[in-house]
């Protein structure tokens, strides 16, 4: 198993400035590239204070200025808030600033409050999202590409430069839906999922569905990988942990006001509104606990096979401990699934 940081922005307090929290996602992603791990991933989401990151591609080229050995994923890019012919250049110019070490993870959108208030509304998302893609990879392949579709209508047209990475970055496909998983997956696509504070039984089924594809594709589909996203932190006592489940509680009443409910935003700062789940539902759906309770949590993911786990720990903790949870998940838990951690961080040093 392979290990990344989710780079996603959280902004609850306008004060505390852009400059800084982007500053704070930079030290995060040098400290693990610096600790051996594989990858961090970008978000893309916009006019919101949760997963707040307007610019992935500037950011990954950021990233890839300050460290030496990550890949870095976005996490996603929302296709369909793009124009392809514009887009398409970017990626190459993005894929070449950062070495061949961006890996473009894209998706449909999420938040019906940002999708609609750029113009795309979310019944449209999934078609234009199918046909954006199917766009993308045409020009990040072929030179004079022309489009005769319901979004894009244009003459034969060749992006420039052409791509250094033959046909571009490697893709991934962020889907939630287990039948979506399957047909991504037998398209060809890398596929990121998480079952967010939901059951075990919906990663369960996500798992099987990637695996169905994979076995019905046999040697042609070996290369692919299943990353999962889960909310982590490392508690050292049972006021940490409390205080820790208790922040991830007004996170989750905030993200679930703009993925299922209402999509209540004042100023940038989506509003805390009352969940259903029980905290302590919560508190037994993610990654948060002693390293004893993580180790245990993660090594059932293993056992699924998963190929890559996101630690996503940015829910409004302080940077200090959000700096000291990445450390120790890297020493004291990831060589339990990853021995080549502990190789690359002492190469690092």
């Amino acid at each position: 198993m392979e290990f990344c940081v989710q780079l996603s922005p959280y902004y609850p307090d306008k004060s505390y400035g852009g400059d800084r929290v982007f500053n704070d996602m930079l030290e995060q992603a040098v400290l693990a590239d610096r600790l051996g791990f594989d990858s961090v991933s970008v978000t893309e989401h916009h006019l919101l204070n949760i997963l707040m990151m307007p610019a992935p591609l500037q950011f990954a080229t950021q990233i890839a200025q300050h460290t030496q050995n990550v890949k870095i994923i976005t996490s996603i890019v929302v296709l369909p808030l793009h124009d392809m012919r514009v887009y398409a250049g970017e990626v190459v110019c993005a894929d070449i600033f950062t070495k061949g070490r961006l890996m473009l993870g894209v998706g449909r959108g999420a938040f019906a409050y940002e999708m609609e208030r750029i113009g795309v509304p979310m019944d449209e998302t999934q078609d234009k999202f199918n046909e954006s893609l199917d766009l993308l990879q045409k020009l990040l392949t072929e030179e004079e590409v022309s489009a005769d579709g319901k979004y894009y209508k244009f003459d034969p047209i060749t992006i420039m430069p052409r791509p250094v990475t033959p046909g571009g970055p490697q893709m991934m496909m962020a889907v939630l839906n287990p039948e979506g998983i399957y047909h991504c997956t037998k398209r060809g696509f890398h596929i990121q999922t998480t079952p967010l504070a939901g059951q075990h039984q919906l990663l369960l089924d996500q798992v099987a569905g990637f695996n169905r594809a994979k076995d019905e594709l046999g040697e042609d589909g070996s290369h692919l990988t299943l990353s999962l996203s889960r909310v982590g932190f490392i508690s050292n006592s049972d006021a940490q942990r409390a205080k820790y489940i208790e922040q991830a509680e007004s996170y989750y009443a905030r993200f679930d006001n703009v993925f299922t409910g209402p999509g209540e935003v004042e100023n940038g700062l989506i509003k805390e509104l009352p969940r259903k789940q029980t905290r302590q539902e919560l508190d037994d759906s993610l990654m948060i606990g002693s390293v004893q309770e993580v180790t245990d949590k993660l090594g059932v993911y293993a056992d699924l096979g998963i190929d890559r786990f996101i630690l996503s720990c940015n829910f409004g903790l302080s940077q200090s401990e959000t700096m000291d949870t990445i450390q120790q998940f890297a020493e004291e838990i990831a060589p339990q699934f990853s021995p080549s951690m502990k190789t690359k961080r002492e190469a690092a040093e």
